[in-house]
């Protein structure tokens, strides 16, 4: 495997950290161990537990504060990724010169460890932790991180641990140097336009993952994309029958050589087809044995809350797909089952279309049952489908009715293709709030 890229030095402090959830914290704790002046703001209050973390670390908490008045003391502003670019600090800051760095440029510039940024519209959780796992298998220590899991700046790692790093578009767009070895496009459609406004600016967020790669580093991404993709990495296709990780004759094929049949997958879906072969693909190209990936790929199960099977009662079995968070990914999941699919959709809603959902609902679905702040809108979308629409309100209720109508060989799939904020903390809670009532259903 080609050499570590050399990182900057930190920015100059002192450093406001602006946001206090996750990132900001990690992020915060980790400058102040390097001996640095960090104050945290947060235009929200911060819980107790919190405060006293920070300020046990020498960090300076200020919340509720907009940290536009802590600005004067700050050399660098570092914004977590939940924090947009309008909040009035990070626009001063701007217009004054202060430099601005996102969470997950702090935490690269201080691991000098080989990365893997994972990043696209789905399936970076399951791919990232599927090439933690090849890694894992091939005997080279691989550590999870970043948009799930740990923090990139909180993580404590080895000399010999290769870093997965799921990006997300609002962690990406703001690095300035970042430049990981091996950078990995798993697809892009529609998403988060409530925050970026464009399709455009939500793509060039992403594409920040490879713009600042070098000629020895590897830029990985399907083969419709490879054009667009900045840098000067050099380009390693994945999905297409020409690419060099192929799917093509019911089987993946690495540069001409057999690697192993799709069906011997556990993954469930064409889409996890997809995945497992943009993972093949990085980790071939970053010099992991071809016997180690294919093991791998056959003994991944996948991970929480991404089509997870969670229980069959009275034959119908049940899945938690709560990590469904855009209208592709839902799609997607439901095209995973044959048929006879009871599907809850609904959340808060991120300025996407929802009539794509109505092709694979009248394909594959008994009915939907909708829920959260979205359900009116997904329910006129849904109207050309002809399937059952049951304007449900909650999750409970969503389950109960699925339950009521399902019958033995049926799959009750919780999709929302929206976020959970209306109803939930996170996707994670909603997920396990549906693991509670399914087994609530299996004690009735």
């Amino acid at each position: 495997m080609a050499g570590v890229i050399a990182r900057p030095p930190l920015p100059a402090g002192p450093f406001l950290v602006v946001g206090l959830a996750r990132s900001g914290v990690a992020v915060a704790r980790a400058l102040a161990a390097r001996g640095e002046v960090v104050v945290g703001c947060d235009a929200g209050a911060v819980g107790d537990d919190v405060r006293l973390e920070l300020e046990a670390a020498g960090v300076r908490v200020a919340a509720p504060d907009e940290g536009v008045e802590l600005l004067g003391d700050a050399a660098t502003v570092v914004k977590s990724p939940g924090v947009p670019q309008e909040a009035p600090v990070v626009a001063l800051a701007r217009r004054t010169g202060v430099p601005v760095v996102g969470e997950l440029e702090i935490g690269w510039r201080m691991l000098p460890n080989p990365f893997v940024v994972v990043t696209g519209s789905n399936g970076k959780t399951t791919t990232a932790e599927l090439i933690g796992h090849i890694h894992r298998w091939a005997g080279v220590p691989g550590v999870v991180a970043g948009n799930v899991g740990t923090a990139l700046s909180g993580l404590e790692v080895d000399a010999a641990d290769v870093i997965v790093c799921e990006a997300s578009s609002f962690q990406l767009e703001d690095t300035v140097a970042m430049a990981p070895e091996a950078a990995l496009l798993l697809n892009l459609v529609e998403d988060h336009l409530d925050r970026h406004g464009t399709f455009e600016a939500y793509r060039d967020a992403k594409l920040q993952a490879f713009a600042r790669q070098p000629a020895r580093a590897i830029a990985v991404a399907p083969p419709e994309w490879l054009a667009a993709l900045p840098g000067d990495a050099a380009r390693v296709s994945f999905g297409g029958p020409e690419a060099d990780l192929a799917e093509r004759d019911g089987a993946l094929w690495w540069r001409g050589e057999r690697l192993l049949a799709a069906g011997g997958l556990r993954l469930r879906g064409a889409h996890n087809v997809l995945n497992a072969a943009a993972a093949a693909a990085v980790t071939l190209a970053r010099g992991v044995p071809a016997d180690a990936v294919r093991e791998a790929l056959r003994t991944f199960a996948g991970v929480p809350h991404r089509l997870e099977e969670v229980a069959t009662v009275d034959g119908v079995l049940y899945v938690n797909d709560s990590k469904a968070t855009n209208v592709a990914s839902a799609v997607a999941a439901i095209e995973s089952f044959a048929g006879g699919v009871h599907v809850i959709l609904g959340g808060r809603g991120k300025g996407s279309d929802y009539t794509p959902l109505a092709a694979p609902v009248r394909r594959r679905a008994k009915a939907a049952y909708l829920i959260g702040e979205t359900a009116a809108a997904i329910h006129a979308a849904l109207e050309p489908a002809g399937v059952p629409l049951d304007d449900c309100g909650d999750l409970e209720r969503a389950v109960g009715a699925a339950r009521a109508a399902a019958r033995p060989g049926d799959v009750v799939l919780l999709s929302p293709a929206c976020a959970s904020y209306d109803q939930y903390r996170s996707f994670e809670a909603r997920g396990d709030h549906f693991r509670r009532l399914v087994s609530r259903s299996g004690h009735q």
